[in-house]
């Protein structure tokens, strides 16, 4: 196996976790933050349990939009790595 070509601006290449499900987890349980949480983004998940508890479930919204923007423009793990398609 080869190890892959240098990406600039990337630290250690391509991230092991999954664009699809974390966006998939963050749609269907961004109340909780769990695209974020699976991400290794803890600090955002946290943030976004708290304050979807806060607004009494209304601040859920912001997990379904990040899920979508995660989706369609990828994201980065808690590493600072792109998540792999």
């Amino acid at each position: 196996m080869t190890t892959p070509p240098y990406q600039p601006g990337y630290p250690q290449g391509v991230s092991d976790k999954s664009k699809v499900i974390a966006g998939v987890l963050q749609i269907l349980l961004g109340f909780f933050g769990a695209g974020r949480f699976y991400m290794g983004d803890t600090k955002t998940g946290v943030i976004q349990l708290v304050v979807s508890i806060v607004t009494c479930g209304l601040g859920s919204i912001w997990g379904l939009i990040d899920g979508i923007l995660i989706l369609v423009n990828g994201g980065v793990d808690g590493q600072g790595r792109p998540l792999r398609d």
